[in-house]
């Protein structure tokens, strides 16, 4: 596994309402979303980020434009899966990135790979 660092803003709302939340379909699963969380669109594709994950990876840049400050972990797959996020699940296909927040594998997530170069480059730490 190699560290990225992500290098596009996204524009984040925090759900901060009387609410259970809700669940959506998106990447072949179903995710929910819980009281707290954020939504975001990051370059037109909108899903939500979970409050814990979202409070230790971005900081604001301006009002409502957010940087993912913490690195990842990310590798290529060499073949199609599930993986299991803390919003529900994602399928990737053979090629796609398994991208992580932490080097113990967790909290990770699957980026088609267009994207993830589109949206990642090496860590320089």
């Amino acid at each position: 596994m190699q560290q990225y660092q992500k290098k596009t803003l996204i524009i984040a709302v925090r759900l901060a309402l009387d609410t259970d939340g809700f669940e959506y379909k998106k990447w072949g699963g179903v995710q929910r979303c819980k009281q707290g969380d954020w939504l975001v669109n990051n370059q037109g594709d909108v899903y939500t980020v979970d409050a814990d994950t979202f409070q230790t990876t971005y900081r604001e840049v301006s009002p409502g434009r957010y940087k993912k400050s913490a690195p990842v972990w990310a590798e290529q797959a060499d073949k199609g899966g599930v993986i299991q996020t803390k919003e529900g699940s994602t399928a990737y296909n053979a090629g796609d990135y398994l991208v992580y927040n932490d080097s113990a594998r967790k909290d990770g997530y699957a980026v088609k790979s267009t994207a993830f170069h589109s949206m990642y480059e090496p860590f320089e730490g």
